[in-house]
């Protein structure tokens, strides 16, 4: 089943004007907003967020053990409508309620108890700056005069990246995705796996942690991929001048490669800057490692605030 990523989000949540406001400082354009409706945000591909207020009947139930704001729903794009069929054929098979649009976007809840829905992707091919890299030993990156550095920098997501659950149940929850076709690229020993769907090649775009105190259960954190390490370090600084708690980070994950800097939300979950992710085949062979600093990180700082020489 060609399940190219993810789609959108779906958050309820309880300060809407904050959440907004989060969503465009973060980089996402606003396609639509209403304070008591809530709003859609994208990145440069069409994937995006969606925000309802927390007590909108029309969001699906809150994840077990889950209190607002929470993620409420993940919807998925496939590549066609022919994987859409075969994905409502197969939720129907197992006799599990589904809800389906007039579009035929299917929606369910995993065994985890998350709302997850399928949709065939509507995500865009756009234009963005080619980041180029200058490597001794290597072509250059980037044309003699072309400078890397600039305070004026825009920065956009450009693409819905990874999103990250605690569960109740992780073998249960790892069961149902396997069954829509996601593989295990890596996997924390005790905790849980890191996984992809058949269409990408992203080393991960759900990783499920089994939680170890009842009252973790929901959406640990979620991201968008930016352009390169440097974007995710300038955009993060940027960030954290605008007032934003940083959570954790600049650093490097060991699963994925990614470069990361999280930071606390108005959604219920920390949110991340992510950027140049592992791409694994199916020759990959996964693996498995202990929980903890030394194999959740190759590096990791912490900002400070500019200074010079002499000063």
């Amino acid at each position: 089943m060609q399940i190219v990523g993810l789609e959108y989000l779906v958050f309820g949540v309880d300060d809407m004007d904050g959440a907004r406001q989060y969503l465009l400082d973060y980089g996402l354009d606003e396609i639509d907003y209403d304070p008591t409706r809530g709003g859609t945000f994208t990145a440069l591909d069409g994937t995006g967020i969606i925000m309802r207020p927390a007590d909108d009947p029309i969001l699906p139930r809150l994840p077990p053990k889950a209190s607002t704001p929470s993620l409420r729903e993940t919807i998925y794009g496939v590549d066609n409508a022919d994987t859409l069929s075969s994905i409502r054929a197969l939720l129907e098979g197992e006799h599990r309620p589904l809800q389906v649009d007039a579009d035929g976007t299917v929606h369910c809840i995993d065994d985890a108890g998350f709302g997850v829905a399928f949709t065939v992707t509507k995500r865009r091919n756009y234009e963005a700056r080619y980041l180029g890299f200058n490597v001794p030993g290597q072509v250059p990156g980037r044309a003699p005069n072309d400078c890397a550095a600039s305070n004026d920098e825009i920065i956009k997501p450009r693409t819905l990246s990874h999103v990250v659950y605690f569960v109740e149940d992780v073998k249960k929850a790892e069961a149902f995705y396997a069954k829509l076709g996601f593989v295990v690229t890596d996997r924390f020993k005790n905790a849980g796996p890191f996984m992809r769907p058949a269409g990408t090649l992203d080393h991960h775009t759900l990783f499920m942690i089994e939680s170890q105190n009842d009252h973790m259960i929901g959406c640990n954190h979620f991201t968008f991929h930016l352009g390169s390490a440097s974007e995710v370090l300038q955009h993060g600084w940027n960030f954290v001048k605008k007032g934003y708690k940083s959570f954790w980070g600049p650093g490097r994950h060991i699963f994925g490669s990614n470069f990361f800097w999280y930071f606390n939300s108005p959604f219920g979950a920390v949110m991340e800057f992510d950027a140049d992710m592992d791409l694994h085949d199916d020759g990959w062979t996964a693996r498995e490692y202990d929980p903890g600093a030394d194999n959740s990180q190759i590096f990791l700082f912490n900002a400070r605030d500019k200074w010079a020489p002499g000063e």
